[in-house]
């Protein structure tokens, strides 16, 4: 069963395929499409989890730095799944 990331990235509506083997979640397989460096943001990621302990804050800083990078609305999805774009 093939798997995709459907995404919105600053304003325009994509879709490309996605592997774990590659990848290890949809933000990740989504910012090497555009040609993101994530470095700064995964080092940043992981200073929180280490500070704050809490998944709340986690997610909070992913969903944030992911709108100021331009993406919205990233979703995983599968082949027989309807498409949410």
């Amino acid at each position: 069963m093939a798997r995709y990331v459907a995404y919105v990235f600053k304003g325009q509506a994509k879709r490309i395929p996605f592997t774990f083997d590659k990848f290890a979640d949809a933000f990740e397989a989504a910012a090497a499409a555009e040609g993101i460096d994530l470095t700064r943001f995964r080092q940043m990621e992981q200073q929180i989890a280490a500070l704050h302990g809490q998944q709340k804050a986690l997610k909070d800083f992913r969903i944030n730095e992911s709108k100021r990078l331009g993406f919205s609305d990233i979703k995983l999805l599968r082949d027989d799944a309807p498409d949410a774009l």
